[in-house]
């Protein structure tokens, strides 16, 4: 039987590691998760830029 316990000279596992292992271990949620982030991140960037047009005069 292989000891589970850490190796107490190994260096902690790194956050992006642990991200990681997280995201294998959580599958689908972490993936529906992502797509909404990114969904609200460019429909945030969207709306920004749609306040922020520029109004240019009218030609004619």
């Amino acid at each position: 039987m292989p000891d589970s316990s850490p190796d107490p000279q190994a260096p902690p596992a790194s956050f992006v590691k642990l991200a990681m292992r997280n995201m294998v271990r959580k599958g689908r949620q972490s993936l529906v998760h992502f797509g909404l982030t990114a969904l609200g991140l460019c429909g945030f960037l969207v709306l920004i830029a749609w306040l922020g047009r520029p109004t240019l005069p009218p030609t004619g």
